[in-house]
């Protein structure tokens, strides 16, 4: 580090010496490693800590110089963990372990010391309850419900990109307030969990979460699903009558997903409900109070469709207060390895298997596939390989064709007539995909595109991970 002045010149600050300032100013132990696993950054922190001279740490592996790190495999797997517990000189410790990446390419790993050790974690907190306790300002068991219920649905939403950061903080501001909420984003991006983050974290939390999928719902029978029935409404009406969703859907939230698929006549009573707050079943006459948070959701451009005639430009500014963007997987490529490392867990435990390892070259290839089928499709192919992968490693020669450009023959345990039929199954995938993509989302226009019903298109959908 340059101090004091030359030639009576204050010296430049390069960027070399602001990385300096940085790890050695930060409270919590720092280490980088380069992609073998060598050391090539280590703060005074962490060389205090455990007591080796930054001189003596750096060129030498990882793993030769902390306790039971893992940061040797973060930089094989490129898999972070944010919050794990590592025992560094007898001592628990709380670390992240976070992959680096340039050009999709893992270039390395750092990791961090969150805090002194997880006594001291359990000293802040013990100090904050008795804070709170002090000043009466807070509930234990209000604490307990909230912690459940951020437990039970933001947090479930993985990612650490600045995107779903973003979408998370615009998520807690929403939802206390009123306002109508409009999701949007491709099939397969996580519309309903923000919408089950908006209900749960609102004050309509005790009322129950209805979902109406507004493409799945024949023309004609519409109005009956959404605003119920009489007795006698119709042919074939159930004695005594039958609530419609917003009925059901009393102090908690209705969740209209697909809205872009609305029939234009029920666009237009929607906007009568959503103006006036009220509506009446199909052959009655008795108004019913609407008494329900209502959130919206589309996985096409309203806008367009606005322009086009085939959406009323009333509703969509009714519905549309607050419009949460959902970013489309491919464009945050940053969360797809910690996507996978859920998924990996999950299914392994699913189906109790023993916990499988992915390698670089195959995080490289799932990170560098466009994924129109988004977060769905991911869970979908890691399922896949989990259960046609022999061994503990999948690596990429495991992974489908259409994403790594290999011939899907390749995985030994696939029979000539299971390769034959994957390789129909891929082809179907593709042809849809494209499909979607040529009709911008619209689910009606893929369905003409392809020659088949909207019916069959949906079940294709569910089939391939891509609804």
């Amino acid at each position: 580090m340059r101090q004091g002045k030359l030639a009576g010149k204050t010296p430049d600050l390069h960027t070399t010496d602001i990385l300096e300032i940085i790890l050695n100013s930060a409270y919590e132990g720092v280490t980088v490693v380069d992609k073998n696993g060598i050391i090539v950054e280590f703060n005074d922190a962490y060389s205090r800590f455990i007591s080796v001279d930054k001189k003596d740490a750096i060129g030498r592996p990882v793993s030769e110089v902390i306790d039971n790190t893992n940061l040797h495999h973060t930089v094989k797997t490129g898999i972070s963990e944010r919050g794990v517990i590592q025992y560094i000189q007898g001592q628990p410790m709380v670390v992240h372990r976070i992959p680096l990446w340039k050009e999709g390419v893992l270039v390395g790993a750092v990791g961090m010391l969150i805090f002194e050790g997880v006594t001291e974690l359990y000293r802040i907190y013990e100090r904050f309850l008795e804070k709170t306790a002090q000043t009466g300002k807070i509930n234990s068991q209000k604490l307990v419900e909230n912690t459940k219920v951020s437990n039970s649905t933001l947090d479930r939403i993985i990612g650490t990109s600045d995107a779903i950061a973003n979408l998370k903080r615009m998520t807690r501001k929403v939802a206390k307030t009123e306002a109508t909420v409009l999701i949007s984003g491709e099939s397969g991006t996580g519309k309903e969990m923000f919408a089950h983050s908006i209900h749960d974290l609102s004050h309509y939390t005790q009322g129950p979460f209805i979902s109406v999928n507004c493409g799945a719902i024949p023309d004609h029978l519409f109005e009956s699903e959404l605003f119920g029935y009489e007795e006698g409404a119709f042919t074939g009406a159930k004695k005594g009558g039958k609530p419609g969703k917003l009925e059901l859907a009393e102090s908690g939230t209705i969740f209209l997903d697909e809205i872009g698929e609305m029939p234009q006549m029920m666009q237009t009573k929607l906007l009568r409900v959503l103006q006036e707050k009220v509506f009446e079943r199909v052959g009655g006459i008795k108004p019913i109070q609407l008494k329900a948070r209502v959130v919206a959701a589309t996985n096409r451009n309203l806008k367009e469709m606005v322009q086009s005639g085939t959406f009323r430009e009333d509703l969509y500014y009714r519905i549309n207060v607050i419009e949460l963007a959902i970013p489309p997987l491919r464009k945050r490529s940053e969360d797809i390895p910690i996507l996978i490392a859920h998924f990996l867990t999950d299914i392994c435990k699913k189906y109790e298997m023993a916990e499988k390892e992915i390698t670089e070259n195959a995080i490289s290839s799932l990170m560098n596939y466009e994924w129109y089928g988004n977060i769905r499709e991911l869970a979908n192919i890691i399922e896949k390989v989990v259960i046609l992968t022999d061994g503990n490693v999948i690596d990429s020669h495991h992974l489908p064709n259409y994403i790594k450009g290999q011939h899907f023959s390749s995985i030994p345990s696939l029979s000539p007539i299971n390769q034959l039929k994957e390789e129909d199954d891929n082809k179907e995938k593709e042809i849809i995909i494209q499909a979607m993509k040529d009709s911008g989302g619209n689910k009606s226009k893929a369905a003409d595109r392809l020659g088949i019903h909207r019916t069959t298109l949906y079940k294709k959908l569910k089939k391939h991970g891509l609804q």
